[in-house]
């Protein structure tokens, strides 16, 4: 039984990419594992998702992984004689020529940058340590003017943030990623470089329903579309790496809180990530700025926190996992959290899904409810369950592994496979077994039950029941 609602999401790598660091990271709160496809050989991804295939059946409860594929990847070229000094105000040239780059220009790999480019756009270095403008562009090269100058060495990632791109968010090397992630059986596909909705339905296209869809928000062209690529998602994680490169910083923190906001009033997971725990990575212990951003996104009613390079590469993968659950876990037992994340109301369709979460959530309110249990093969009803952010503890009951696996990144919900359900009688039954059994309550407390009738039809969420565990 878990005491937290918001769920944590680790990132493996050389840190903890075994057995024995891996179980210990379940252990310490971890419900969803990050792979990133942009590091390592397919070998080593097949090696740990076996590893937390393994570590699922000791923990005894469902884990999740999310792949996430790497996206195109922008790049300058060599430079001649090793790393070069720009000077604020310099001239400097970005072109198609292959030959090693000089003080005064470097190749750029890419003349779909050069296509979309105009006057006075901005191009980002080093993940925005040098900026440029262009003061003139042809089809094949870019003259910049240098506004804030430093050391540019070969092969830095190159932002576009004044530009949309006619680039495809999936390249070739996504490609072959993806047919061998979905054959390994991942849970969540997380896709980067967004900028339109078109992008979403690719991407809907190659995965179907093998796993769902997490779009990284991380382009500011995918903000100014946000609603539309929200509802194609499945969920939704704020990138805030190259967020905060391609935009000024001081808009970061609204846009973070609109995206949150949006996806709570749909109803669909959203996850925070970049630099939560980013001193752990070197520090035992965390500074007091990131206890207070992980502890606003708590306040706010995210399903979900991750953890980068302080679990796949830093000095301390299990106790920032701690500490990262130790602060959500104080943040919900503050009263005013249950004001704060009631504040949203989320958008309900005049359907009788829609209704059966909203009466759930107002008997959880009247009558002194252990927990919620919700049935359902495809999550849906789960989902809408969780959506409400109902008081009692959610779990969620399936016959799937693939769905409970998915459920393992949703506020509140505990997800749990059981038999397959034939009768009001015997989801009753079963309901109060499982609660009781996983100590979500003891004899003679109340819980309320959510399904769908039929049985076994995704999407029909009707009946609401409550009912006294023997």
């Amino acid at each position: 039984m878990s005491s937290r609602n918001a769920k944590i999401i680790a990132t493996l790598g050389p840190a903890s990419s075994q057995h024995a660091s891996i179980l210990a990271l379940a252990k310490a709160g971890v419900n969803v594992f990050r792979i990133n496809f942009s590091h390592g050989e397919h070998a080593d991804h097949a090696e740990r998702v076996a590893m937390i295939r393994e570590v699922e059946t000791v923990v005894g409860h469902p884990i999740g992984v999310l792949m996430d594929i790497q996206g195109p990847k922008l790049r300058v070229g060599v430079f001649e004689n090793g790393p070069i000094m720009l000077e604020e105000g310099a001239s400097f040239t970005l072109d198609l020529d292959t030959a090693p780059g000089t003080q005064h220009r470097v190749n750029l790999p890419h003349p779909e940058i050069f296509a979309a480019l105009n006057a006075g756009d901005r191009l980002l270095l080093d993940d925005g340590k040098i900026q440029l403008q262009v003061s003139s562009c042809t089809a094949d090269s870019a003259l910049t003017r240098v506004l804030v100058g430093g050391k540019l060495s070969e092969r830095k990632g190159v932002n576009v943030p004044d530009a949309a791109l006619n680039i495809s968010p999936i390249t070739e090397k996504d490609h072959r990623d993806l047919t061998f992630g979905l054959s390994l059986g991942v849970d969540w596909v997380a896709f980067s470089f967004v900028q339109k909705p078109d992008d979403i339905r690719e991407a809907r296209s190659l995965v179907g329903d093998k796993a769902r869809i997490m779009v990284k928000l991380e382009k500011p062209q995918a903000i100014e579309s946000l609603e539309e690529i929200v509802d194609l998602s499945d969920a939704v994680m704020v990138a805030r790496g190259d967020l905060g490169v391609e935009l000024p910083p001081e808009n970061v923190p609204p846009i973070q809180k609109r995206i949150v906001r949006y996806c709570r009033l749909t109803g669909k997971p959203v996850v925070i990530a970049t630099q939560m725990l980013e001193s752990m990575i070197e520090s035992a212990t965390p500074t007091r700025a990131e206890t207070n951003d992980i502890g606003n996104a708590i306040y706010d009613g995210v399903d979900a926190v991750m953890l980068s390079a302080e679990t796949a590469a830093g000095k301390y993968p299990v106790e920032a996992v701690e500490v990262m659950a130790r602060i959500i876990e104080q943040v919900e037992c503050d009263p005013h959290y249950q004001q704060l994340i009631n504040s949203v109301q989320p958008e309900r369709q005049r359907r009788a899904s829609d209704a059966i979460a909203a009466a759930l959530s107002r008997v959880v309110e009247v009558m002194p409810v252990a927990t919620t249990v919700c049935y359902s093969d495809s999550g849906a009803t789960a989902l809408r369950c969780a959506r409400e952010r109902p008081r009692s503890p959610i779990l969620g009951l399936t016959c799937f592994d693939n769905t409970a696996r998915m459920l393992t990144v949703v506020w509140g919900v505990n997800p749990t496979v059981c038999n397959t359900i034939d009768s009001v009688d015997s989801m009753v039954s079963v309901a109060c077994d499982v609660a009781r059994d996983k100590g979500y309550a003891k004899a003679d407390d109340a819980i309320v039950i959510t399904a769908g009738m039929p049985f076994g039809e995704p999407g029909r969420t009707n009946l609401l029941r409550v009912a006294r565990v023997s």
